[in-house]
């Protein structure tokens, strides 16, 4: 679910997540495929970006570096003015 808010310089969170849910399908999770994972928006609040990572990423030791040096980055570069990239998994779980 996300939310509707209007962000002045990105847009709504509506089209944030649009275009986050797109580069994940399309580059993002092609790439963690190869290690028997994903990753999945949760949501857009405030133009902060909550994901998930699952399959081989969920509790791996990597999965730390995997979200803020693969994910984010790709994420940054192709939408330069998100909010915080978050980490929502339940690594523990």
């Amino acid at each position: 679910m996300t939310d509707t808010t209007k962000n002045e310089s990105n847009g709504s969170d509506q089209e944030i997540a649009e275009k986050v849910e797109s580069i994940i399908a399309e580059r993002i999770n092609p790439a963690l495929a190869g290690h028997g994972g994903f990753v999945r928006l949760s949501k857009v609040e405030d133009s902060d970006v909550y994901l998930e990572l699952g399959g081989g990423c969920k509790g791996c030791a990597g999965a730390r570096a995997t979200m803020r040096y693969g994910v984010e980055t790709a994420l940054r570069d192709l939408i330069p003015n998100i909010g915080q990239v978050i980490d929502a998994t339940d690594h523990s779980a």
